[in-house]
């Protein structure tokens, strides 16, 4: 916006124009004698007062928010490569395709060590040992009561001399003798327990990291298979067929750009900032339409809308960076453009609008070229205000009814008589 010049100076400006431009356009008295040219033609725009919207334009930059890196996460040789460079893929779209070999290997060898690992912990479930060594407890305690058995029949029959002492003596030596046995199984089966449930553990142990195997294995395999990881626009291959692709590689394989929304950054004063935020309530600011004027001055044929702002202003120039989306369903924008965010910041009631050209400035003084009643021309001190595109708002200088020379501004000299005619704007390129 341009300055406003006060009244007073206005006004002083309007009394010496004329003076100054006849001045200057006094002619030789010479050529008075000449006869008098017809009055030539100038194109006029009738003054009326219009609603006009205002807007204002910022400096603005297309960028990808989620630009993602496609990398390997395995290492190989790259056997395939099933995408055109710089066209759109989807998530989870197979790109690429490394030797699958050594990968199909280890699965099968994890398989093969997950299923020993299994049939160790069924065999210590079952627990066999333990059975085994409960079984020789349950037979060394039917001996022991067999040994019993005959202590307690001998004994009566030694008494009454029916049995030798001997017999006796030698069945009580048996006694003591399985009474050791059944002590030393009931020993075996608690430490064959003990065992027992430790194999039980360690091969579910086993079990568990075999299956890990297995599962890194499965991993690594279908990470050989290399797919798109979001949606977007791929660029250049960085790795060809035969290549090798390691994981630790510090360039990617290729990048890929979302493009729909697509991501518009400009910034605005630091003033600015703090007046939105103070009286523009934040639900209502996400919803205002922003629109986006691309390098050819076309417009982005869908609306924007803000998003966010930075975090701090940038001490060095005062201002903020503000951040919008545009749809970009077509995907004609793409990262990198410059352009303008245009942004309606007031409505204007009853004002004047002009063309640009129809504005003149001598040192510092706007002035315009009016046709008179009498179709003499007339010049005139003017303020001018906003601009929408290629006409100014006139703040002081011209009325409602008064016609403004937009076209012959060359030839018109104040006091001269013209035949004017009513100007008709160019049509804007590939309008009908």
């Amino acid at each position: 916006m341009r300055s406003r010049i006060p009244r007073r100076v206005a006004s002083l400006a309007v009394a010496l124009l004329p003076i100054l431009i006849s001045l200057g356009c006094r002619s030789d008295p010479r050529a008075s004698a000449a006869p008098s040219a017809p009055p030539f033609t100038v194109s006029v725009l009738e003054a009326k007062p219009e609603d006009v919207p205002i807007y204002k334009d910022y400096v603005a930059e297309t960028f990808a928010r989620d630009m993602v890196e496609v990398r390997g996460r395995v290492d190989g040789f790259l056997e395939q490569r099933l995408f055109q460079v710089g066209t759109d893929v989807k998530a989870g779209q197979i790109l690429y395709v490394l030797d699958l070999r050594p990968y199909s290997a280890a699965v099968a060898k994890a398989k093969g060590d997950l299923e020993q690992a299994r049939a160790n912990h069924e065999f210590a479930a079952r627990q066999v040992a333990l059975a085994q060594a409960q079984a020789d407890l349950a037979q060394a305690e039917a001996n022991l009561m067999k040994a019993r058995q005959d202590v307690e029949r001998l004994r009566p029959l030694v008494k009454e001399d029916a049995a030798a002492q001997q017999d006796l003596d030698n069945a009580n030596a048996a006694l003591r003798a399985n009474q050791a046995i059944v002590n030393a199984r009931q020993a075996n089966v608690q430490q064959v327990r003990l065992s027992t449930r430790t194999q039980i553990d360690a091969t579910a142990a086993q079990v568990q990291s075999a299956a890990a195997m297995h599962q890194t294995a499965g991993l690594n395999l279908e990470y050989a298979t290399i797919r798109a990881p979001i949606s977007g626009r791929i660029g250049d291959s960085l790795v060809q067929v035969g290549g090798l692709v390691t994981v630790s590689s510090p360039r990617p394989l290729a990048t890929i750009v979302p493009l729909d929304p697509m991501w518009v950054r400009f910034k605005v004063s630091e003033a600015e900032y703090l007046s939105v935020q103070r009286n523009t309530d934040q639900r209502a600011l996400r919803q205002l339409p922003l629109q986006l004027i691309l390098a050819d001055n076309a417009v982005h044929p869908y609306p924007g809308h803000y998003e966010n702002s930075l975090n701090q202003v940038d001490s060095k120039t005062g201002t903020m960076e503000v951040q919008a989306t545009f749809a970009n369903p077509q995907h004609s924008l793409l990262p990198g453009q410059y352009g303008r965010i245009r942004r309606k910041v007031s409505e204007r009631r009853g004002v004047i609008l002009i063309p640009q050209k129809a504005v003149q400035e001598l040192q510092g003084l706007q002035s315009v070229l009016t046709v008179g009643p009498d179709n003499k021309v007339l010049a005139r001190t003017v303020v001018t205000g906003d601009r929408l595109d290629e006409l100014w708002v006139i703040e002081q200088g011209l009325k409602a009814g008064d016609r403004v020379i937009v076209e012959g501004i060359q030839k018109a000299r104040p006091g001269s008589t013209v035949s004017p005619r009513p100007y008709r704007p160019a049509r804007p390129a590939g309008k009908d």
